[in-house]
């Protein structure tokens, strides 16, 4: 687990970039003489073969062509698109507001069966509160500049909490004891939102465990959120963007560091006493 998160998006641009060189070495021509058959300069040539920059549909059939690989150009450009899905800028998604973001996902919400969820620095949004999810989305459209429509984003988002307790979905869901002390909105608005996860964690369909301030980080250190959705994708949350995970190696690889988050977490009413105290923690 000494790996980067974003280690899947990495490693698929750097192997269309080592995809290209390898078209230029097997056509027999250097950089500078791949540079004037494209018809730019050297510069983009290295950034491309070097993974510095990531390339359009365009250069990569313009590379091909020069090297006289055309009939693998189709290929090339459908398993880069494929590598630009695994990073999502949120500022890219971000562009229309935060009420298409929310809609976009919901089918997804829908669809998963058991999802699986680690959170580090704020409460999953299917557990938040209206007030919770207000005071989120208020810091997001003032750190990112974006369009406001907070109202009808926290109305969409507010339809994940149905699936608590319609159809057949559960939720394991382990939360560093921290995520209970910060202070998003203000007191009232946390404490509210603090007897919301008391009263969801008792539902059938809520596995809600605790993992405590004093707890031993032999096996595990603290992570990104990120969150599982059967076995299908995680996706993990930074400042940036969000990662979107496929492959079935690395899905594991999270299964395996949820499990090993588990282990050190407290659950029912040791879980709960732990809410409890930081309800009490902001009278």
């Amino acid at each position: 687990m000494a790996r980067s998160p974003h280690s899947g998006a990495e490693q698929a641009r750097a192997r269309i970039a080592a995809l290209l060189r390898d078209l230029r070495l097997d056509a027999g021509i250097t950089g500078d003489e791949l540079s004037r058959r494209c018809g730019w300069s050297a510069a983009k040539s290295s950034r491309l073969e070097h993974a510095k920059t990531s390339p359009s549909d365009s250069d990569i059939r313009t590379w091909c062509g020069a090297c006289g690989a055309s009939d693998q150009a189709d290929e090339l450009v459908l398993a880069n698109r494929q590598a630009d899905q695994l990073y999502s800028e949120w500022r890219q998604q971000q562009r229309s507001g935060l009420r298409r973001i929310q809609e976009s996902v919901l089918p997804l919400h829908e669809r998963t069966r058991v999802q699986r969820v680690y959170c580090s620095n704020v409460v999953p949004g299917f557990f938040q509160t209206p007030a919770y999810t207000r005071a989120l989305f208020a810091s997001f459209v003032r750190f990112e500049g974006i369009p406001d429509d907070i109202d009808l984003a926290v109305e969409s988002r507010q339809k994940r909490g149905r699936l608590l307790i319609e159809g057949d979905h559960r939720f394991v869901v382990l939360m560093e004891e921290t995520v209970l002390r910060y202070r998003i909105g203000g007191r009232r608005v946390m404490a509210e939102q603090l007897e919301r996860l008391l009263a969801v964690s008792s539902l059938p369909s809520v596995a809600l465990g605790i993992i405590p301030f004093t707890a031993d980080r032999d096996a595990m250190w603290p992570l990104e959120a990120f969150y599982l959705y059967d076995t299908e994708k995680v996706l993990v949350e930074t400042l940036s963007a969000e990662l979107n995970v496929t492959s079935l190696r690395e899905i594991e690889l999270y299964h395996r560091a949820f499990l090993e988050l588990g282990q050190i977490a407290v659950y029912g009413h040791a879980a709960r006493e732990r809410i409890r105290q930081a309800v009490d923690a902001l009278l």
